[in-house]
Parts: C-alpha cells; structure tokens; sequence
C-alpha cells in the first residue's frame, strides 16, 4: 500500500509525502514512515505533527493506528508529547550529515538469505513494539529509585514473583520466588551451572559442587542424541563431557542412563525430532535422578506453542528437589531481549548466585521490571495466544503446500513448536541442503544436530522452521522449498 499525506503543508507549514508500506501492517507503515522522515532531515526538529485524529482522517486509518505509532515514537525519543502542546519531533533527533564528498546513499548492507527457514526463529516483525512500551513505561514509572542501583543477583523480586506465578499456572511448575535466578537464556544458565570460570561454587547434595575452578554442576552430563550444536560446543569448552542418549518416536529413552551426574531434557518439544517425552519415562527419569543422587534439567523448548495435543505440563513438577527448569523469552517474545530464568532446587540456589557473582552477567534491569509488568498485566498470555494461531496457520501452510507439491516428503514433529521435521530418503540430505541454499533458501539437515558419538538413528530430514519469515514472505519461501523438494 502506498498513500500521501494529504494537505500536511496547511496544518504545519511543511510539505512532506509519506508512503505508507512495508511489513508489519499500517501501525508499523506509518511508525517506518514518520521515523525516516525525521532521520532524513524532512521533519525538522521541534516541528509539530497533526493530532490523531487528522491524520488519521488523511490516511483513512484508525485513531489508534496513529496514536500507537506517535507512542513508540515518543518512547524511542524521535517525538516529545506534552500537555497542550501536542506532539512534536524532539529537538535531539537531529539528521545524520554526510560528510563532504561521501555518496549521497551508504551502499545496504548485506543482508540474510532471502527465504529464512532455520529453526529457533520467531518472526521478529510480530514483536508487541506497543503493547512492550506501555510495559516499559508504567515499569519505569512505577519502579522505586533503589532498582536503578546495585541489584540483587537473583534477579527483581518482582519478576521473580511475577514469574513463580506464571510458571505455576501456565507450565505446572513448583516453587515460590526465592528458587527463581534471572538469567540471560538458556545458553547462560548452562555456563552458570558449567561454567569453568564460574567464582565460588561450593558444591551441594545430589551432584552439586564441580571440581576447583569448575561449575555448580559436573560431568558427566546425559544429552539427548539430537540437540543443539551449540550447547554441546559451549559444555566441552567447560570440560563437560556429554554422553548421547538414544531417540525414537517418544523423545529420549530414558532406560539406557547410566552413572551421569545429570540429564539434559526437553521434554515438552524434543528439539529437534518433536514430540514430547512420554509419561512413562517422565517418571523414569525422575526415580533415576532420586536413585542415583543425580538431577535433571529441564530445557522447556518451544513449552508455550503447541497446536494438535494436550497442553504438556513442566517436569519439575514432578519433583522440584531433583529438577532444575530452565526457560526464557527467546521463542515467546524475542532473542533480542535476553531474558530466561532458572527455576532451582534448593540446594542449587547458594551455588549459582555465587557463581553468577556480585555484579556481573545481570540482566538489564529495565527489561526485567518490564517484563514483570507485561505478564501481569496480561498482554505475555495475549500475545502467545495471537503467535500460537499465527504459527499454526504457518504450519498448516507448509504441511499443505508439500502435501500438493511434494506429496512423498513426510513431515513430523508438528504438533507444537516452531519447525517441522521433513522426512527424506536415504542417502539425499547433504544434496538437498545444498540444493536449497542454491535456490536462497535457508534450513538445516538432521545430520546437523547430532551428537558426534550418537547413533544416526533420525535418518534423513530437513529442519524447517516456519516462523520467522514475515507474513507477506512466507508464501514465497514455501514456493522456493516445493520447488527444491519436488526434484528430491
């Protein structure tokens, strides 16, 4: 869409032609447009815009559509707003000049592949930009003036509340605030229980207590068969060594555990085969962590987005004392806003505060009191509802398409998460990978996150990830995919 700002000229004195297009809807058209009007140099700075609802009647959109954007634009500091004296462009949103002789335009930057299909993706046009602001501002409104000094390792104690809360009523998880450590992700919980440079750790019941200089935890560490490369990289860094747990159809076979001093799971979504761990080993593992003194982490992988089954509750339900629950907003909200939480036994709690040390490794306060507003004011269960239905129909999307275009590809792993395993025949993976990233299509093969000394037990398949192209991108990235799988 594309469409003038009529008669702008009478209202402010200035002429000035907006196009309004783009991803995102007309919110995120109009926010695009007035942003690079002012960094360009055509809005000056202190001239003042048009109330809400004239400009809304220019452009036939919705009040709302204007006042969101003149909102987000106001809380990222290209506007200012005042009482009675409207909304106007703020006097330090200068234009950027070129220096004498450089090229009137930066050559772009190198952008990603043009059909992003990788998994671990969510589509970042679909982020809440107002809906986050209107947390952002009440959190540092509300928020006394001791959050903005040194912390508290654990993390605020409102999100820590707010979270204990969440947990409970969404995940089935057990605990009360005082268990709850904020971390950054997934990736830092586990340096944080690993970590080889981790100061202080001092050891515990049940495994805790690694060797001098070591992590909360040591090796050595269960992991399912197939799993993320990177974590498996990040624990060997840290002298962990990793033993391959075997897969099939209901996620790791708890059976074969041996010795280890701890399990990684995900049980809620087996990443990246899908499918849940079944009820049967969920109790197993459990009477193995009691038995053995051991414990398990719990990886909640894709925990909020399933489509076809029951919700899975957590499995630190089952037992807080021998579970450590690892989450974070990375698939939910955005990888950008580094936020997740460790959900600990007791006996843990001590060991990675001392580990995550007095002023290191925090999460941005700001975010967290945010957050903690964004839950509890409800707009975190809107919006997963909103991304659940709009995953679901990408999904439905994809299963289709291959189901026309690609009838003998089989696709599994559907029934919660963000990717979808494709099924190849024997032999074909590398060629495919390699056909499709000639045709600009991003994915990965199977063989990709499997453990080096685990079996090859998936076969042949494709990871495809089907969040994180925008809305108006997806048809096409399907196209391209068909096409590479049609001659598969």
């Amino acid at each position: 869409m594309a469409e003038s700002w009529v008669n702008y000229a009478e209202r402010i004195g200035v002429d000035l032609h907006l196009e309004l297009s783009g991803p995102g809807g007309r919110r995120a058209a109009l926010t695009r447009a007035l942003r690079e009007a002012v960094r360009g140099g055509r809005l000056a700075p202190g001239t003042r815009l048009p109330p809400y609802r004239s400009l809304a009647a220019d452009l036939g959109v919705a009040r709302n559509t204007v006042a969101d954007a003149y909102a987000e634009l106001v809380a990222e500091g290209w506007l200012t707003a005042r009482q009675g004296s409207g909304t106007r462009v703020a006097e330090r949103a200068r234009p950027l000049r070129r220096a004498v002789g450089a090229p009137a335009q930066a050559p772009a930057r190198a952008g990603g592949p043009p059909h992003d299909l990788r998994q671990g993706r969510p589509d970042a046009s679909a982020f809440p930009r107002a809906a986050w602001a209107a947390s952002y501002r009440r959190a540092l409104q509300a928020a006394p003036s001791e959050a903005f000094g040194p912390g508290d390792p654990a993390g605020r104690r409102e999100l820590r509340e707010t979270l204990a809360e969440y947990l409970a009523r969404a995940r089935g998880v057990r605990t009360e605030p005082d268990r709850i450590v904020i971390c950054s992700g997934f990736a830092h919980a586990l340096r944080l229980l690993f970590g080889r440079d981790a100061p202080g750790s001092t050891g515990g019941a049940g495994g805790a207590g690694g060797p001098a200089g070591g992590g909360v935890l040591r090796g050595p560490l269960a992991v399912e068969a197939y799993g993320l490369g990177f974590h498996r990289d990040l624990l060997a860094a840290a002298g962990v060594r990793t033993v391959p747990l075997p897969l099939d159809e209901h996620g790791a076979r708890v059976a074969a555990l041996g010795p280890e001093r701890a399990v990684l799971l995900t049980p809620a979504h087996q990443f990246p085969t899908g499918g849940p761990l079944r009820p049967e080993r969920r109790a197993a593992v459990i009477d193995w962590a009691r038995a053995r003194g051991s414990v398990v982490l719990e990886d909640d992988y894709d925990g909020e987005f399933r489509y076809d089954r029951r919700p899975v509750g957590a499995l630190q339900g089952l037992d807080p004392e021998r579970v450590i629950h690892i989450g974070s907003v990375s698939k939910s909200l955005s990888p950008a806003l580094r936020l997740g939480w460790m959900v600990l036994p007791e006996r843990f709690v001590e060991p990675v505060l001392a580990a995550k040390g007095e002023r290191e490794g925090w999460a941005s306060v700001p975010d967290q009191l945010a957050l903690a507003d964004f839950v509890a004011c409800g707009s975190y269960d809107r919006h997963v509802r909103r991304m659940r239905q709009r995953y679901r129909g990408r999904r439905d999307r994809l299963v289709a398409a291959l189901a026309e275009r690609a009838p003998h590809i089989e696709v599994t792993g559907i029934a919660a998460g963000l990717h979808a395993v494709l099924r190849l025949p024997p032999g074909t993976e590398r060629t495919v990978v390699e056909a499709a990233a000639r045709r600009g299509v991003a994915l990965d093969g199977l063989a990709a996150f499997r453990h080096p000394d685990g079996p090859a037990s998936a076969g042949d398949g494709l990871v495809v990830g089907y969040a994180a192209p925008a809305d108006h991108a997806y048809g096409a990235a399907l196209e391209a995919l068909c096409e590479v799988l049609a001659a598969a």
